[in-house]
């Protein structure tokens, strides 16, 4: 009788037992998959800055290859840097897929204070030498569209 008491109080001790590894390793599982998903995250928002700053760069070059270039694009139409005969130019037809990221420029005109000569969001004369550039990249994480934009002024430097 003492013995089959002590066995099944064995057999309950084994269950806890194995309960508590059972839940110890799908925790370890569990955070190992998040840490990769976290960092895979990382190394993406890494690569959209890259992205970013090339992006960037790619409209110095046009602006530096004529102002025409800059001054002539549509308000609001968004355009792909393109690279090619050794140079970066910007189209509305041709999308710039690099990988997972899609990159994209816009445009769009600023307004200065007639007193100040400070950009205003609202009111003041058009300044026809000065542009406003998003250059957004996106890409799929999962299920989700995540989106990164840079923001920057240029200027006809050469007039």
């Amino acid at each position: 009788m003492k013995s089959s008491k002590n066995s099944g109080f064995m057999v309950v001790e084994i269950l806890i037992a194995v309960s508590i590894i059972t839940v110890s390793v799908l925790a370890t599982m569990f955070v190992a998959q998040k840490s990769i998903h976290v960092s895979r995250q990382a190394f993406h928002s890494a690569q959209a800055a890259f992205l970013l700053e090339e992006g960037a760069e790619a409209v110095r070059i046009v602006r530096d290859n004529a102002w025409s270039n800059v001054s002539g694009l549509v308000n609001g139409t968004t355009y792909y840097p393109t690279f090619s005969a050794g140079t970066w130019t910007l189209s509305t037809t041709t999308s710039n897929i690099v990988g997972i990221f899609n990159r994209s420029v816009t445009v769009d005109g600023v307004n200065r204070d007639n007193t100040t000569k400070d950009i205003v969001s609202s009111g003041g004369v058009s300044d026809t030498g000065t542009r406003l550039v998003t250059v957004t990249v996106s890409w799929q994480e999962g299920s989700t569209t995540v989106s990164k934009s840079l923001q920057f002024y240029i200027m006809d430097i050469f007039s």
